[in-house]
Formats: C-alpha cells, structure tokens, sequence
C-alpha cells in the first residue's frame, strides 16, 4: 500500500511545493499578515485542492469535452481575479507593524484584510492549470483504485496534504522575509515584485 502511496504523494507534493499563484499569494500573505491570520487562505488552498482533485477522480475531463466553453469562461474569471489581486499586492503599503508585533505574528491596526477562506477555494477552481494538473493525475493513477470513488479520496487526500503543506511553508517564508523588511522602500520593492511574480504566474494559464 506505502508502495502504491508514495508515487501520488511524491506527485502531489511536486505539484503543490512548485511557484506559481497560489505560493505568490501565500508568501505576500504571509508577509502582510503573519501565519495566523492567513490559515484561512491556507485552508481554502487546501480544500480547494481536495475538491478539484476529487472532481478529475469523478470524470471533470468529461464536463470539460462536452461543455468546452466552460474552460475559457473560467480562464477570464480567474485571470481578472488574480491580476486584481497583482495589483492589490503590488500597490499595498507596509503594514502598520513594529518589528516586535511582527515576531508576535499579532494583529495589527489596517484595513488590508487577508484572503479569506472562500476567496483562495475559488482562486483553485478558477485556475484551469489546476485542472489539467488533478486530471492529469486522475489519469496516470487510475490503476491503483478499483473504483472511481476510491481514486477520488486517494487523490483528494494526497493533494489536500500536499496543498496545506506547501502553503503552509510558502506562508511561513513570507512571514520570515517580513522580520527582515526594515524600510518602506524594502517592502515597496516586495510588494512590486510579488505582483509581477502573480502576473507572471498568469502566462502559463493561456499556453
């Protein structure tokens, strides 16, 4: 069984751990708002992951060949939300917080908010690159369960584990970087760079 597991958590954990949007989006949450005040965009990240992979398990490739419109309505949506977010990061100020209650990783007074829980499970089901990822994965894997269902919680599990550790990790590198941002001018420069970084991570939806 360990022997079968390990290939998909190997997958998996690649697929996760790799840059792309969701790490961007991590980190500059991560560095804006600390690790506790970002748990709920690491489990919408996490969920997401679980449902889309799930739904590769179940047959989404099918809805996709007799429905393919719905790959480019996504692709809009998604793409406005995330160079909404690009911008959103790029333009955010540095937080209002002493070196002291950013080692606290303790609230602070702003009115930026971080991504909640519903924003990052869209943000999943939105990106018709994890799509291709969890179907790709549905379809090399299919051996190892008997059933469809049973590839579904496999699958779902493999990448809900792997979702929350990778975010988890990208999060708490942007929490890192945060203690070593002792200027405006450092987090300006941040904030640029992790929008361009979104925007860049962007491309790949449209080859």
């Amino acid at each position: 069984m360990i022997e079968t597991l390990l290939p998909v958590l190997s997958f998996t954990l690649a697929a996760a751990l790799s840059p792309g949007g969701a790490t961007t989006l991590a980190t500059a949450s991560g560095a804006q708002f600390g690790f506790r005040r970002s748990v709920p965009f690491i489990m919408g990240i996490s969920i997401g992951m679980l449902t889309l992979a799930a739904s590769g398990a179940l047959g989404l490739a099918n809805l996709l060949r007799a429905f393919p419109a719905i790959e480019l309505i996504t692709k809009l949506i998604g793409t406005s939300y995330l160079v909404w977010l690009a911008v959103k990061i790029a333009m955010a100020p540095p937080p209002p917080t002493s070196t002291i209650a950013r080692n606290l990783d303790q609230d602070t007074p702003t009115d930026s908010k971080p991504i909640p829980f519903l924003g990052a499970f869209g943000l999943l089901w939105l990106n018709p690159k994890g799509w291709a990822v969890t179907i790709g994965a549905a379809a090399s894997f299919s051996a190892i369960a008997q059933d469809p269902t049973e590839l579904a919680i496999i699958l779902g599990s493999a990448f809900a584990f792997s979702g929350f550790l990778s975010m988890a990790l990208w999060c708490a590198l942007g929490l890192s970087l945060s203690l070593l941002l002792t200027s405006d001018w450092q987090w300006r420069t941040v904030n640029v760079t992790l929008g361009v970084l979104l925007i860049a991570s962007i491309i790949p939806m449209w080859l």
